[in-house]
Formats: C-alpha cells, sequence, structure tokens
C-alpha cells in the first residue's frame, strides 16, 4: 500500500462531527495486549517477534473491522518519511517508527482504527473519533478486543487484569485520551493551574503527539495514569467528568476574554489571518500557533463554521512530513516553510477577513472607518488673540 493513498482523502477522525467539537479535536482510546507465555517485544529475539508477527497480523486483519484495511504491512517496508506521516496522521507512535522486521501495522480503510503489532507490547489497538466520544468509541473498542480475544490467547492474571511490558499499563491496559484545543486558558494565563489541578487527581496532560511533545497549537492531550485498580468504566467515568470541567473552564475563559479583551482576541485572530494569507515562510511550529487562533476565530463568530474542517486538517497537512511527501522529494527545511506558506493561501484562499462587527462595543465597521477617512479631520476653534499669544515662562 501506498502511503501517498493517505493524502489524497481526509481521515474520518478529522470530520468535525463529534460531541463539543468547537474544544474537542478527537477522542482516542487504546489497549494494550500481550500473547500469554511469550517474551514481551523488548525481550523477544527477532525470530520469535517474527514469529508472533506471523500470528497476530493475521488474527487482526481478519476482523470484521478491517476487511477493507488500507494498511497491513510490516514496518520494514516503510522509508523513514512513510513512517512520520504516519505519527503525524496518528496513526502509530513515535516508539512504533523506530520498529523494523518483527512490527507491524493494520489500519481500517476510515483511519478509525489501527493496531501496532510488536511495539512496546505485542498489540497496541488504538481506535480514534472526531470530537467527544469516550463512551462510543469505548463499546466499538470493547467490540474488537473482544473478537480477537477469540483468536488469540492473551497474557492475563485473575488477580491483577491484563499483563504488560510497563508496569503503568498493567490492569485494564486500557489508556483514553481526549485531544483539546484550549487557547483561551492559554491567552489566559490559566492553562499551568489546570494542568497542575488535573495531574493532582492522577489524568496526564501532554502536548500534540503525546507523553515528551510541545503543547503547540494550544493542543493538550488530557488521558488516564491509572489501569490498575479501576474498571474501564470507572476510568471513563472519572476522564468524561474533568473533560467536561475543561470544556466548562474553556468556555468561560473565552467568554471572560470577549468581555475583558475583545479588542485583543481580534488582534491576534487578525494577525493570524494576515501572516497566513500574506507570508512566503512559516516554520511548522508558528503554522500550528496560527492555525489555532484562526480556529478560535471560528468558534467566536468572526469566520464561517465551515472553515473549522479545514483548519483542522491543515493541522496535519502542514506538517514536515506531509509536505515532503506531497511534494514527493526531500525538501530542505527553507523549501518546506515555503511551500507550507503557499500550501495555507491556497487552501484558505476563499476564507474572508475576520469578521469583528458586534465582537466589542466601539469597534468601528469597515463602513464606517472608510467614511471617515474620506472626510478631512475637523479643525480646532480658533480664538481671535490666538496669533498673537506666545508662550511665556512662569514666573517664580
Amino acid at each position: 500500500m501506498k502511503i501517498t493513498n493517505l493524502l489524497n482523502s481526509s481521515s474520518e477522525w478529522l470530520k468535525g462531527d463529534g460531541g463539543c467539537n468547537r474544544i474537542v479535536i478527537s477522542t482516542r482510546i487504546r489497549l494494550a495486549r500481550n500473547i500469554a507465555k511469550t517474551p514481551f517485544p523488548g525481550w523477544a529475539k527477532k525470530a520469535e517477534r517474527e514469529r508472533i508477527l506471523g500470528i497476530v497480523q493475521p488474527a487482526v486483519a481478519s476482523m470484521t473491522e478491517m476487511s477493507h484495511a488500507i494498511i497491513n504491512d510490516s514496518m520494514e517496508h516503510f522509508s523513514p518519511l512513510e513512517k512520520q506521516v504516519l505519527v503525524e496522521q496518528h496513526l502509530i507512535s513515535r516508539e512504533h517508527a523506530a520498529k523494523n522486521a518483527g512490527s507491524g501495522l493494520v489500519v481500517n480503510k476510515p483511519r478509525t482504527l489501527s493496531v501496532m503489532i510488536n511495539e512496546e507490547d505485542h498489540l497496541r489497538i488504538q481506535a480514534i473519533k472526531s470530537g467527544q466520544q469516550l463512551s462510543k468509541l469505548w463499546r466499538m473498542v470493547e467490540k474488537i478486543d473482544e473478537e480477537l480475544e477469540t483468536k488469540l490467547d492473551f497474557a492475563f492474571s485473575p488477580q491483577i487484569g491484563y499483563l504488560t511490558a510497563c508496569p503503568t499499563n498493567v490492569g485494564t491496559g486500557m489508556r483514553a485520551s481526549v485531544m483539546m484545543h484550549l487557547p483561551g486558558l492559554v491567552l489566559s494565563d490559566q492553562i499551568t493551574q489546570i494542568i497542575k489541578a488535573v495531574n493532582r487527581i492522577g489524568l496526564a496532560v501532554r502536548g500534540l503527539y503525546g507523553e515528551g511533545t510541545e503543547a503547540l497549537g494550544n493542543l493538550f492531550q488530557v488521558s488516564n495514569q491509572i489501569t490498575l485498580g479501576e474498571s474501564e468504566a470507572q476510568i471513563l467515568e472519572r476522564l468524561t467528568k474533568v473533560i467536561n470541567q475543561i470544556i466548562e473552564h474553556e468556555e468561560n475563559a473565552r467568554q471572560r476574554m470577549l468581555q475583558d479583551k475583545a479588542r485583543m482576541v481580534a488582534d491576534q485572530v487578525g494577525r493570524a489571518y494576515g501572516v497566513m494569507m500574506h507570508s512566503y515562510s512559516i516554520t511548522s511550529k508558528e503554522v500550528l500557533n496560527l492555525l489555532s487562533l484562526l480556529r478560535l476565530g471560528v468558534d467566536l463568530g468572526m469566520l464561517p463554521e465551515d472553515y473549522r474542517v479545514i483548519i483542522d486538517e491543515l493541522f496535519i497537512r502542514t506538517q514536515p512530513a506531509h509536505l515532503q511527501k506531497d511534494f514527493d522529494r526531500k525538501l530542505t527545511t527553507e523549501e518546506r516553510d515555503g511551500l507550507r506558506s503557499d500550501l495555507l493561501r491556497q487552501k484558505l484562499k476563499f476564507i474572508p477577513v475576520p469578521n469583528t462587527k458586534g465582537l466589542v462595543e466601539g469597534f468601528a465597521s469597515d463602513d464606517e472607518v472608510a467614511d471617515r477617512a474620506g472626510k478631512e479631520p475637523p479643525k480646532p476653534a480658533m480664538r481671535d488673540d490666538d496669533e498673537d499669544e506666545e508662550i511665556e515662562d512662569d514666573e517664580d
């Protein structure tokens, strides 16, 4: 399968049709599973990993959900650039991108389900959907897990649950995460306080590509850390409650900014629009922050709703590996930055100027500005003796 096929259509999880999609980009649930009485991939020799791959890959590919898999291959058949495309599309982890012979990948056609074989565990089952869909996604993942369990003998302890390579995953083996867009909390300097509060109750907050990555574009992944001692339902219930609280805090932060700092908000969105529409070189980090502000403009009614999906796609399409694969050649950093700005202008060529009308009292409309600009400024009234008046020094 050619990775270029992934560039010709959008992933289903980027369609923006899930719940709370103004703030929640996507929901992901990942399960770690291992084959019983078999060394974990990190302890297994190449021959053993290849044997496991030969058992697991056909079982995964035969699932109903994978009947029209868009990817079903060994990791050694992907180039480094193709692996990075898969990372940028959130189909594999950065750790799996480093794997070669003895590791594999199966992805369904809508790209809502991917199974990494011989990453840290024998199987990493990952499902991802648009918006806040934790309950719906869990029902999908649970069904897949049950189907695989009829085909494979998973390592399981009645006392502690599923056995995994990393002790932090033992138990349910489940990591549920929600990708959130939180510009309101960032711009109002509340994000650090929120992250500390979330960490205190046993949840993790990470960047765009998970652990150890920056929160570029005001994008944060909120996930559970505890997998032992709680059921899947308890984990999801606690995470859902926290996500709803963060959504409320973000909405309140946006509302307060509109009330107290509307001109600042309009300026930030307007500057982002200006840079993207009129610049000719933009870095991968800069573009995420600019797109974040433009997305905020959509959410606040300054730009048409239709552009939210386009912006979400550009979060992915403007990343380095996607650009290089798009143009099918190795690009220098300077070439990528230039082509990135060209892509933005092409994709956003019909986007209107952000509309600030009604955003704040005291803003002059474009018509009012044009009307005022066409008139001579009023001259101050002069007294008869103004011409002869001189400024005198103050007397001591």
